[in-house]
């Protein structure tokens, strides 16, 4: 039976860091799934540097379905959770049944890869503390704050749960994420 891996996202998340994994994952042979508060279409965005910025510009993005809603995922049927970045982790860390999701993941030790401001989610639970990790780097004193030992690289692996900045670091991410996964759950 092919492991499934679980996207956990919503609208605003970054493009490329949604779909760079999705079909990333595919490609290994994973059976990948995208869980956001409802099952519709999803509305993601771009983010990009300009001159003249003291920070990032979003500009709208693709649209992709999510195939499920928060409330409808059984955590134990899938071998591995990914949490992409954008705006979309800002609220969604709030919704009860993401952070009962996510809780399962980190209960059972299971992969975890989060990248950009995802790690917003994971602090929401309390799953940072005494971790290494790396996050977009203007959430360094968030991920602090959480208790964490924010590094400023490619990627980081700590354990399972493995992390990365923004999308120009997705070769790292995912290197990094396919090794501990591969071990954990390999492609049958």
């Amino acid at each position: 039976m092919t492991a499934k891996i679980l996207i956990l996202t919503g609208d605003a998340a970054e493009s490329l860091e949604v779909l760079y994994p999705y079909q990333r994952l595919l490609e290994e042979g994973y059976e990948v799934h995208i869980a956001a508060p409802t099952a519709k279409k999803l509305r993601f965005v771009v983010h990009d540097f300009e001159e003249g910025f003291d920070t990032y510009t979003e500009k709208p993005g693709y649209t992709w379905p999510a195939d499920l809603a928060f409330s409808d995922v059984d955590p134990s049927q899938y071998a591995a959770v990914v949490i992409p970045g954008g705006r979309a982790p800002e609220y969604l860390r709030n919704d009860p049944e993401l952070r009962k999701i996510l809780k399962s993941f980190f209960d059972a030790d299971k992969p975890v890869a989060q990248i950009c401001h995802g790690p917003l989610m994971t602090a929401s639970i309390g799953a940072l503390s005494g971790r290494r990790l790396t996050a977009y780097p203007a959430l360094e004193p968030d991920m602090e704050a959480a208790g964490a030992a924010f590094q400023d690289s490619e990627a980081v692996v700590d354990g399972v749960l493995i992390s990365s900045r923004a999308w120009p670091d997705h070769p790292a991410w995912m290197r990094e994420f396919l090794n501990v996964l591969r071990a954990k759950a390999p492609v049958t």
